[in-house]
């Protein structure tokens, strides 16, 4: 377990391509610079979706790691 200090947190457990990918743009679009994201998702196609999409759009991903078969991603907001 990580120690990294989060300010919003997405829960995309049991939802499939491209559900965690939209509910991480939203609640991404809701944030202020600076601020940090944790996102949990089960689907495999996250663990690429989701570093790709923090790429393309100029967020920071901080920080991944995967616990209980769940994908952690921890985004820093642009």
């Amino acid at each position: 377990m990580t120690s990294i200090l989060v300010d919003k947190e997405v829960d995309c457990v049991g939802m499939i391509c491209p559900l965690p990918v939209l509910r991480t743009k939203k609640a991404l679009s809701d944030m202020q610079t600076g601020k940090v994201l944790k996102v949990i998702a089960t689907d495999q196609g996250a663990k690429h979706d989701i570093p790709m999409f923090a790429k393309q759009t100029g967020n920071t991903l901080v920080h991944t790691e995967i616990e209980d078969e769940k994908f952690i991603f921890y985004l820093e907001r642009r």
